[in-house]
């Protein structure tokens, strides 16, 4: 009974350890892991908006570079991420990231773009809140892009129509340039993908700014 009894305290320290780690494991998965994304992001964004020469032309980008600011009103007047080229796990860890081979901001077919939705910055938490109409601006070096959503939808991790040409039709040729946003569904989970949709409506030189009226937020 005595070595039983040294098995069992034995066993209850080693579950008490293992409790520790794991909620220190959920602790820097859910809170560590967005304050060093965020810190990142807005360095790199300060950068962006106050070094000339930070910045990389749309058509010029490598794996990894920052090559836009995204904006999102719905998400906070001063949400601002970085886009980066490029949708591998270290770049997701960073910010948005665009999908390699989709269009770039602006030009006719589908520009698109994947963020976390938890962790790591959680770039793209609120996107279940976006309505159509909402404001997405994506600043270049050169240009302010204005896209405004038009809908979404929730499809499977290999649903990856999305982000054809025209989305979700393989066989259309595409007229106009839109936006695709994905992210994981629901919350804490990758079963399925969050996806939302927008469509160019204007663009601005950065050199002359964006009206203010195109930043607010209809409630």
């Amino acid at each position: 009974m005595r070595v039983l009894r040294q098995l069992l305290g034995l066993l209850g320290e080693l579950l008490i350890t293992a409790g520790a780690f794991l909620l220190l494991f959920v602790g820097w998965q859910l809170w560590w892991t967005d304050v060093v994304a965020d810190a990142d992001a807005g360095a790199v964004v300060t950068q962006l908006q106050t070094d000339p020469n930070a910045w990389v032309q749309p058509d010029q980008v490598k794996l990894g570079d920052a090559f836009a600011i995204v904006r999102i009103p719905r998400f906070g007047a001063d949400f601002a991420r970085p886009l980066y080229e490029g949708t591998t796990r270290e770049v997701l860890q960073r910010g948005i990231g665009h999908y390699s081979g989709t269009q770039l901001p602006g030009e006719v077919g589908n520009f698109a773009m994947a963020g976390h939705r938890t962790t790591y910055g959680k770039a793209f938490n609120l996107i279940a809140t976006l309505q159509p109409g909402d404001v997405v601006l994506v600043e270049t070096k050169d240009t302010y892009f204005v896209y405004r959503v038009t809908g979404h939808e929730i499809v499977a991790p290999t649903h990856t129509s999305v982000l054809l040409p025209v989305p979700d039709q393989p066989e259309a040729r595409a007229t106009e340039a839109r936006l695709t946003m994905t992210s994981c569904h629901p919350e804490f989970s990758a079963r399925e993908r969050y996806v939302a949709f927008a469509t160019l409506d204007a663009r601005y030189p950065r050199s002359q700014g964006v009206p203010a009226s195109v930043l607010e937020v209809e409630r």
